[in-house]
Formats: structure tokens, C-alpha cells, sequence
């Protein structure tokens, strides 16, 4: 184990760190907010994902996305809505998310009309390139991200759901990992084949995708961890609509 943490550079370390940070996030708003915090996460991952999908990195000697870590921070958000506020609130903070990518998006390709200023030509110009460089991606690109998005997230909600019934409420760490691992491979894929591919290549892209499954894998056992922590947490005064959470509670 020591020589394995020796072994470490620094940028595999901060990739950890800033994963148990990401986690460590979605529980402080949770605390402080209730559902509305796991809500926030939710769209605020997304959002976030969006802007660091296509800076690639060097993690564990494997190239991969940075937006891998966000990306995967909204399973735990969902599965954490799902143990404590059922299969509806979970859907909802996904849908939720889907919209906030696509208002997004179109704020974004409409920023990107405006022509830069010409008082101030060479900051306005770089800052439009830099803008154009991150978002002015193909239809197929943003429409294959947002379709792996809203297929993968329901398809966790609900596996998250089946298990969770068929086991009746035991073994938590069973359905937060199954349903996260099955759900994020079906992302990947879907990803990889209707992303990247048409943009790196399928080699490149398949390579992409083996590894950015892996990050995805040890996240989801990471944050097993987090969501035995929170699973038994009393936020009820934090949510703002405890009369449709009971309606919620009782529809389970």
C-alpha cells in the first residue's frame, strides 16, 4: 500500500482529492439544504461537465476527460435522492439537469452570434475564440451527450429502484453500485460511439471510453462511503416542501 501511494504523482492525487471533494459538496448542501441541495448538484454537475468534458488529462497513466469527476458526482446526487425522497424526486432532478444543459447550450450558441467589440478587439476576439473553442461543438456532439445523459441517468434511477424493492430496503452499497456501474456503462458507450467517435476516431474514442469507465467505476465505489454517511441523516427541516415529500413517501 505504501509503495502504491509513492507511486502517485501529483496529479493523480489532486484527481482524488478533488473527487472526495466533489463528493464531500453534494453532502454539505445536502445538510444544509435538504433535496433542494442534491437538486443543485445535480444541475450544477451537469453544467460544470459540460465545460470540462473536453479538457483530457493524464490520471493513473490513462488519458481521460476531466469532466468525468462532475460527471459522475450527479449518480451519487441521484441515488442519494432516490434512498431518501423515492424514484420520483430522483427523475425529477434529472430532468431537471437535461433542461439546464439545454438552456445552456442555447445561451451559449446565442452569446456566440454577437460579433466582439471592436474597442477592444484582440481581448473581446480571444475571449469569443476561447468561448467557440469549448461550446461550438457539431448537433451530433451535443445531441449525443445530452441523449447518453437523460437514457443513463433513468436507467440508474430505475435499476437504483428495482433493487431496492426486490432486496426490500437492504444492502444499500448493492444497489448504489450496481445501478451506477450499469447505468455509466451504458453512458459510456453511448457516448463513445455517438460523441467522440465522429470526432477523434473509434480507436481514440474507444480507448477514451475504457478509461473514463474505470474513473467511473472507482468513484462509484468511493462514494459508497458518502451515501452510508448521509443515508440516515435528519435534514427534514431543510426541505422546503415537506407536504409533497410525504405525498412522495407514500407513493413508495
Amino acid at each position: 500500500m505504501l509503495s502504491l501511494i509513492e507511486n502517485l504523482t501529483a496529479q493523480d492525487l489532486l484527481w482524488l482529492l478533488t473527487v472526495a471533494a466533489d463528493l464531500s459538496i453534494t453532502l454539505l448542501l445536502y445538510r444544509l439544504f435538504g433535496k433542494m441541495g442534491l437538486y443543485t448538484i445535480v444541475i450544477l454537475n451537469v453544467m460544470l461537465s459540460n465545460f470540462q468534458g473536453p479538457k483530457l488529462t493524464i490520471i493513473f497513466g490513462m488519458e481521460t476527460s476531466l469532466g468525468v469527476i462532475l460527471y459522475s458526482g450527479i449518480y451519487f446526487a441521484t441515488d442519494l435522492l432516490s434512498e431518501k425522497y423515492g424514484q420520483k424526486e430522483a427523475k425529477r432532478a434529472v430532468l431537471l439537469g437535461f433542461v439546464a444543459s439545454l438552456i445552456l447550450i442555447l445561451v451559449i450558441y446565442i452569446s456566440l452570434l454577437f460579433e466582439p467589440s471592436a474597442l477592444h478587439p484582440e481581448f473581446a476576439q480571444n475571449i469569443h475564440n476561447a468561448i467557440a473553442t469549448l461550446f461550438k461543438f457539431t448537433p451530433m456532439f451535443i445531441l449525443g451527450s445530452l441523449f447518453a445523459y437523460i437514457v443513463s441517468q433513468n436507467v440508474d434511477v430505475w435499476i437504483f429502484h428495482y433493487l431496492k424493492k426486490k432486496t426490500q430496503g437492504k444492502h444499500l452499497w448493492l444497489r448504489n453500485n450496481l445501478s451506477t456501474l450499469s447505468s455509466q456503462a451504458l453512458d459510456t458507450v453511448l457516448y463513445t460511439l455517438v460523441v467522440w467517435a465522429p470526432v477523434v476516431g473509434l480507436e481514440t474514442a474507444l480507448g477514451l471510453g475504457a478509461a473514463k469507465y474505470i474513473f467511473k467505476a472507482i468513484i462509484a465505489l468511493i462514494d459508497t462511503i458518502f451515501i452510508y454517511w448521509a443515508r440516515n441523516w435528519d435534514v427534514s427541516a431543510q426541505d422546503w416542501n415537506d407536504p409533497l415529500q410525504d405525498k412522495f413517501q407514500k407513493l413508495e
